[in-house]
């Protein structure tokens, strides 16, 4: 059974960018790369920093507080100061909508 819950229209998040996502009392980052969409847990494995605040550069997400990256398409942490990598979530877009599969 597949649970997709709509995040906003593609519009909203630029390309090589990220846009946070609170649903159920859970933070998600949500990314666009060359019109692609990705979804992980929204806080850093570090230091529970909010990765929306961060920077995109490619497939990487640059977490602000220490500077810590994540590759955005497995949520594999690409080395220190973070060593646990970030859960991943399918996401999609249809009808110009970004969803993404929660459950």
């Amino acid at each position: 059974m597949s649970n997709w819950t709509d995040v906003c229209a593609l519009d909203d998040i630029d390309d090589e960018d990220v846009m946070r996502f609170d649903h159920n009392n859970h933070t998600y980052a949500v990314y666009r790369y060359n019109d692609k969409v990705y979804a992980t847990d929204g806080l850093c494995t570090h230091e529970h920093v909010h990765l929306s605040d961060g920077l995109v550069m490619e497939h990487v997400i640059e977490c602000p507080k220490h500077n810590g990256r994540f590759d955005i398409r497995d949520g594999r942490a690409l080395g220190a100061p973070v060593c646990i990598n970030l859960k991943t979530y399918p996401a999609k877009v249809e009808g110009g909508q970004v969803l993404v599969q929660l459950g």
